[in-house]
């Protein structure tokens, strides 16, 4: 499988990284870099629905490829959001719609860490992703 080069960055950091704490700063530098949304973009129409925290999402396609901005009110949300979107970077809607996005968080370490709450509102940026992907 090939990953994004950002993705696989991320992979390979996550992946040297020792225990869950440094796991945890990294996800934090991570979500540090997650681009600000504009107060414009932080509107109900980006609003994702399904998520505890506060999350927006933003996305543009380019020749047939997502690209895909998010922000969140919750540091932990927005590290997280940041591994995704590296993770989704320029795919089509078909290999949007394929995405296993646990499988993904495994491959980070991250799995474990992932409450039920955090599991279901990842899943819902996700199916936001797939919607505006098939044109919803």
């Amino acid at each position: 499988m090939n990953l994004p080069i950002a993705a696989q960055e991320a992979l390979d950091s996550f992946e040297q990284a020792a225990g869950w704490e440094q796991r945890a700063r990294l996800l934090m530098q991570w979500g540090e870099r997650l681009p600000a949304l504009s107060s414009d973009e932080q509107c109900e129409a980006n609003r994702v629905q399904g998520c505890e925290s506060q999350v927006w999402l933003v996305a543009e396609q380019h020749a047939g490829h997502w690209h895909f901005r998010a922000s969140s009110d919750a540091r932990m949300i927005r590290g997280l959001l940041a591994l995704l979107l590296v993770r989704v970077e320029g795919l089509s809607s078909s290999a949007l719609q394929q995405l296993d996005l646990p499988g993904w968080f495994n491959q980070l370490g991250l799995g474990r860490q992932l409450s039920p709450s955090r599991s279901n509102g990842l899943n819902a940026v996700l199916q936001r992703m797939a919607q505006l992907a098939s044109g919803g």
